[in-house]
């Protein structure tokens, strides 16, 4: 595997990492209501998902992704589940003009950890198109940790890039109703993202 497939997969990986799916969209969300440091924490769930999901992409068959496949399916719908019982409790807040509690640190990275791993598209996802950098005439577990260590390291940068425009964008919202506001902001990206999830092809 030369340097050109690496920039190759890197410049693909930073396309697919950059448009908003569940993970960005609960990172912005949490960075929103409960600032910076809860947002790059969420970062360190997301991250933890994708170790195992890339773990399964990687070592799995065809034969395996095949048995797991109901299984995946209801995963995200757990997923779904999850996010939209998220986003009723923004709109609980916004609606009843109630303060939300600001999540902990462990709160922060196992709600991370649990969106990212409910999206079993990432596992297919991953199982399909790592092998396709992987160079046939090389030991393939090797190419595909690299190539597995550059997509999780180009992921946390990029997310964390993400965190940082949300919390500039939360200082810029100067308002007595800020907290509203916020709530209202995450209330739509926690639905957003289950249906994004939901319409997400079966596994």
């Amino acid at each position: 595997m030369g340097l050109g497939q690496i920039i190759s997969f890197l410049i693909v990986s930073a396309v697919v990492i950059a448009v908003p799916g569940p993970n960005i969209l609960v990172i912005v969300s949490t960075t929103l209501v409960s600032g910076k440091r809860r947002g790059l924490q969420t970062i360190v769930g997301t991250t933890f998902a994708m170790i195992i999901q890339l773990a399964i992409a990687a070592l799995g068959t065809t034969l395996l992704l095949a048995t797991l496949s109901q299984g995946l399916f209801w995963l995200k719908w757990c997923g779904v589940a999850y996010l939209v019982f998220l986003g009723a409790n923004s709109f609980y807040a916004f609606y009843t003009h109630k303060k939300s509690a600001r999540p902990s640190a462990a709160a922060s990275m196992q709600r991370g950890f649990w969106v990212a791993l409910t999206n079993p598209k990432t596992i297919l996802f991953f199982s399909a198109f790592l092998p396709q950098f992987a160079n046939p005439g090389s030991a393939y577990l090797p190419q595909i940790a690299i190539l597995s260590a550059c997509f999780l390291l180009l992921a946390v940068i990029m997310d964390s890039c993400y965190v940082l425009l949300s919390a500039k964008l939360k200082c810029l919202l100067v308002s007595k109703d800020i907290d509203r506001i916020s709530n209202a902001v995450s209330a739509t990206l926690f639905v957003g993202a289950g249906g994004l999830l939901a319409l997400s092809n079966r596994a």
